[in-house]
């Protein structure tokens, strides 16, 4: 039965891998939408590059990171000698004085890590980046696909393990966040507009996390019987609603935690005052 689909006999099926491939239907479009598919690609585009190349600058210039009693994001913990002294904040020199570049090289490769591998990032740069595929509907431009069977996209599956690690980091920023509640000269008692600016990115990096997929997995993955298991089976629902938010945590997360980088820098180099509410 005919379909319409078939190619006329004078006419070469394109060639080609994928859509285009011998073996589907003859359509010489590379696609049929007519929407504007390509803002949601370039958009991704744009967001990581200007995180990447803020965070890159601010991770090598090792300087205007700690303005007391506030410390950045990207630099903490310090696990280096030459960190600026933090009083009482998480100095754990365990790289110790060899370490000759900025500290913050350290401790970015694991929520960096993190990031990478997460599920929804994933999704957004290998559709922004590598247009594997660039959308829904539209056909890629590799003619082969191997997934993440092979190096180096077969890394991707050591997410669960920088899951771990993430938690460690969102536990000490939260430290981080607990001591700016403190003035300048360590007193407690202050809070300031630094100090809401560093809750509303610890409540955003623990919602990001959480929501992980990771997290709900090990929570209640492996269960076979949620009844046997309320409060397991509590935690996977809760788990489960903000997982259903993923895509704009990660966002709002990574936006956030540029902001308090952005904010300690600002009152570390004397551009900004820190207002004060009490």
């Amino acid at each position: 039965m005919a379909t319409g689909t078939e190619p006329p006999a004078t006419e070469p099926h394109p060639s080609g891998g994928g859509v285009t491939a011998g073996t589907r239907a003859a359509i010489a479009a590379p696609h049929l939408r007519t929407d504007r598919w390509w803002l949601a690609p370039a958009g991704t585009v744009a967001g990581l590059l200007a995180f990447i190349v803020y965070s890159t600058w601010r991770a090598f210039a090792d300087a205007d990171y700690y303005a007391a009693p506030y410390v950045s994001p990207f630099y903490s913990p310090c696990l280096a000698e030459r960190c600026e002294p933090m009083r009482d904040g998480p100095n754990w020199e365990i790289f110790g004085s060899w370490w000759g570049v900025s500290p913050a090289i350290i401790i970015l490769i694991f929520p960096l890590g993190f990031r990478l591998t997460c599920y929804y990032y994933r999704k957004a740069y290998y559709r922004g980046f590598w247009a594997s595929p660039p959308a829904c509907a539209v056909a890629e431009p590799h003619r082969k696909y191997t997934g993440e069977t092979r190096f180096p996209l077969i890394l991707q599956n050591i997410h669960r393990y920088f899951f771990y690690a993430a938690l460690l980091v969102a536990g000490i920023l939260t430290y981080d966040t607990v001591l700016a509640f403190r003035d300048e000269n360590y007193a407690w008692g202050h809070m300031g507009l630094g100090t809401l600016v560093f809750l509303i990115n610890i409540v955003l990096i623990w919602a990001y996390t959480i929501s992980c997929h990771s997290c709900r997995h090990i929570v209640g993955g492996k269960l076979k019987h949620f009844s046997r298991h309320p409060v397991r089976y509590r935690m996977w629902q809760w788990a489960g609603r903000l997982n259903a938010r993923h895509m704009q945590l990660a966002w709002a997360s990574l936006v956030s935690v540029a902001l308090a980088d952005l904010y300690v820098y600002l009152v570390a180099s004397g551009a900004f005052d820190d207002p004060r509410f009490f």
